[in-house]
């Protein structure tokens, strides 16, 4: 039985691949320090765990759940957006829980693109929006980031490559993989080009607390709820990666829509997820000031790694990760990312797998701890370019 004809030019995920390499590695003795992935290592807040404990064993919460999710949620969701953004959502309407804002992407994808429609997607960006694109039957135009615009879009450039009409616009700021902070003028920016070519704006934004002080929603703009929705996610910001707990927020018309192919989808997520996650919105500003102590000092660990193989980071990064250029002696990415791998037994993610304007560049992750990253040093001092 061949496969459907949606999934040609569509490869496995790449970290799903290389985990598996790595376990192969492992399983030979390698003993692998893997800083490619940006899975929180640290557990969520005490308090919050003790709601999914003690919720989960009351007896008539274990049925399926409304499709919208339970108002504790949604209402948190609306508080938090309110306290952290500024914005003003209407929980009743305006705001969608969804199994993890992953497939967020996907349901936006098949709610709004019919074959052929053209989608503008970031480069470098994460590789799930052009997959979700041409799942969908949609066509992907990358616009290229330039570390020296500030990884912003040239607006002008996409319009000179425009060949047809196009239906979405992905954006991600804080921006995986660069860690570019945004700032109004830029998100303002994006809006006024939204709606300049009738252009659905899709705002992915997970990273918005790591490493950053003044978090911002694209949704804070005047008009940006005319012609932008918004994706975010509790598995960065609280270290629920697993827990699959994100949000889409728009307007009523937008969320409707989504909803209409979400609820053919699934089946509402666990109600002792949904209270526990409303915990979790409801934390201060400690709770990301203490995480955010963590992080700063892997990141200072990372920059010293990076700087003993002769990579330049760039800075004011924000997010989970570490973004740098390689040193001009390796012909790209992969070819430095093999080499530790093979050579020192630490794996750090090739640039070129967010699109070919990362192909010099590498990315480390901050979700390992001081001594693994210390460790990790130590070994890549053996191949100094």
């Amino acid at each position: 039985m061949s496969p459907s004809s949606r999934l040609e030019g569509i490869s496995e995920y790449y970290f799903s691949q290389k985990l598996r390499e790595i376990a192969k590695l492992n399983a030979e003795g390698k003993n692998i320090i893997n800083l490619g992935i940006g899975s929180p290592d640290l557990p969520p807040q005490p308090d919050v765990i003790k709601v999914l404990q003690e919720e989960s064993a009351k007896p008539n919460v274990h049925g399926y759940q409304g499709y919208k999710g339970v108002p504790e949620l949604r209402n948190a969701f609306a508080s938090w957006y309110r306290k952290w953004y500024n914005v003003t959502l209407d929980p009743e309407s305006e705001i969608l829980p969804l199994i993890g804002s992953k497939e967020g992407i996907m349901h936006i994808c098949m709610t709004y693109l019919n074959n052929g429609d053209l989608a503008l997607v970031p480069d470098p960006g994460y590789p799930t929006y052009s997959s979700a694109v041409k799942l969908s039957g949609g066509d992907c135009i990358s616009y290229e980031l330039k570390q020296e615009n500030n990884w912003q879009p040239d607006f002008a450039a996409i319009e000179n490559n425009l060949t047809g009409k196009v239906k979405l616009m992905f954006v991600n700021y804080p921006q995986m993989p660069t860690g570019q902070l945004p700032d109004q003028q830029l998100f303002e920016n994006i809006i006024a080009f939204g709606k300049k070519h009738n252009i659905l704006i899709v705002h992915d934004n997970p990273y918005s607390f790591i490493l950053n002080d003044k978090p911002m929603s694209i949704l804070s703009v005047d008009g940006a709820m005319d012609i932008a929705v918004e994706l975010n996610s509790l598995s960065k910001s609280h270290n629920m990666a697993g827990w699959r707990v994100g949000v889409l927020c728009g307007a009523k018309e937008k969320i409707d829509n989504v909803l209409r192919f979400k609820s053919n989808m699934d089946s509402g997520m666990f109600l002792p997820v949904q209270l526990a996650a409303a915990k979790a919105l409801q934390l201060g500003k400690d709770w990301h000031d203490q995480l955010n102590k963590t992080y700063a000092a892997r990141k200072k660990l990372v920059t010293g790694l990076l700087e003993a193989i002769n990579c330049k980071v760039a800075p004011h990064q924000a997010g989970l990760f570490v973004w740098a250029s390689i040193p001009p002696s390796y012909k790209d990415c992969y070819e430095l990312s093999d080499e530790i791998l093979y050579g020192t037994n630490v794996f750090i993610t090739p640039g070129g797998i967010f699109g070919k304007a990362g192909e010099r560049y590498v990315r480390v992750s901050l979700c390992c701890t001081e001594e693994k990253l210390k460790q990790a040093t130590d070994r890549l001092q053996k191949i100094k370019a």
